[in-house]
């Protein structure tokens, strides 16, 4: 499947209850490239149920976070890992492409740990501060993004989170990143499909800027 990190929209259904599968609908039709399946505290079984769901109604990729075994039980398209989680290199051993997988990365010696690892994309961030995101650390901001992304290997595109929004994307896009990752600023707000499509707009005009500079 081919990769298009421009808009990952990050969904816990454990917090949605029975408007989950709609919502990720709704974020699919804004313009999201891809879904990713964030339960932390949510049981292994209930975890694969909803990524089994998701993955069968969703025309665009699946992610799930933190847990390659259920993303590859479950036929999603990638996982995504943190730096307290399986590390790369292991996980890419054990099931190779077409499998993806994507990486936080929010500190230097975070960026050097998976210098050699070939993870699929890197995920920067908390750019701003968020109350979606309770072990996110310390906002890093446009500048903090700039110098990691220098760090990312060529050819292995890098998207930013942590407090995304429609009005602050341009910054985000300018200081390197070729999307976002965003769990409020879709599933938060009041019209998801509205909000992605504000999103995805602003992320493709920041990526046109961007060309032209």
């Amino acid at each position: 499947m081919k990769l298009d990190v421009r808009l990952i929209a990050i969904l816990d259904p454990s917090t949605l209850g029975t408007d989950a599968l709609a919502a990720a609908r709704a974020a699919a039709a804004g313009g999201a490239t891809a879904l990713q399946v964030r339960m932390k505290n949510s049981p292994a079984a209930e975890i694969l149920r909803w990524t089994e769901r998701l993955v069968e109604a969703l025309a665009v990729p699946v992610y799930v976070n933190d847990r390659a075994d259920i993303a590859w039980a479950a036929g999603a398209a990638g996982v995504h890992l943190g730096a307290d989680d399986l590390p790369v290199a292991r996980v890419r051993a054990a099931a190779p492409r077409p499998l993806l997988i994507g990486i936080s990365v929010g500190t230097e010696s975070e960026a050097q740990a998976v210098l050699d690892a070939a993870p699929d994309y890197w995920s920067i961030g908390s750019v701003y501060p968020t109350p979606s995101k309770a072990d996110a650390g310390a906002p890093i901001g446009t500048d903090g993004l700039r110098r990691l992304a220098g760090r990312a290997p060529p050819g292995v595109p890098v998207i930013g989170i942590g407090g995304i929004t429609a009005e602050n994307v341009g910054e985000v896009i300018a200081a390197g990143a070729v999307g976002v990752a965003v769990i409020g600023a879709i599933f938060g707000a009041s019209d998801p499909e509205q909000a992605a499509r504000r999103l995805r707009d602003a992320v493709d005009a920041g990526g046109a800027r961007t060309r032209r500079a």
